[in-house]
């Protein structure tokens, strides 16, 4: 088991899926979250005021930006052979996945993180400007009750937060009826 730590503590068991979550740089919600609540009641609780935020940065509504991301998910796991990508959602402001590493997280997450966060900057005309928050958060799965639970939480996101009736319905998501299947490209991406 890898271990390191920023703010957070990353843990990576061997052979695990982990399901992380990464935000746009700016977009933390500037709020009072009870310290008494678990790490990951917190997270559920600033999650969902993600999802509901009304300042701060939306770059992934922009269509361009958000294939650019999902373009670097692809890549990141079919070509450089980083993950295998189990399930994923782009909201406006932040991105749940859960994969399953090949690599060391924390060169998983740079490399996503660089990759996407050039190309979106690029789309957006910006330069010398961070897109994604320097943390993730990241959980490892421990158990097959658990993965299914963590992929029903990452597909039905976009519904909760009332933006489509059904996760299919939500065309950033590897739920979504556009991509058929984990691994299919949005039109005109290629690896």
């Amino acid at each position: 088991m890898s271990f390191y730590r920023r703010r957070l503590p990353h843990w990576q068991p061997e052979g695990v899926p982990i399901f992380l979550t990464w935000r746009l740089f700016g977009s933390l919600p500037s709020c009072y979250v009870d310290p008494t609540l678990t790490e990951g009641q917190r997270f559920v609780a600033l999650d969902r005021q993600l999802d509901n935020a009304s300042s701060g940065p939306m770059y992934l509504s922009d269509p361009g930006v958000a294939a650019a991301v999902v373009e670097t998910l692809f890549v990141a796991g079919e070509k450089w052979e980083l993950y295998e990508l189990l399930a994923w959602v782009l909201m406006s402001n932040h991105v749940h996945v859960l994969l399953l590493p090949r690599k060391p997280l924390c060169e998983v997450t740079r490399a996503i993180k660089n990759t996407s966060g050039r190309e979106a900057n690029m789309v957006l005309g910006r330069t010398g400007t961070p897109f994604w928050q320097d943390e993730s958060y990241d959980h490892w799965v421990r158990d097959g009750k658990e993965m299914n639970r963590v992929v029903r939480y990452i597909e039905w996101n976009p519904v909760k937060a009332g933006l489509v009736a059904s996760p299919e319905l939500w065309r950033w998501s590897s739920a979504s009826e556009f991509y058929g299947q984990v691994g299919d490209l949005p039109h005109g991406i290629s690896l």
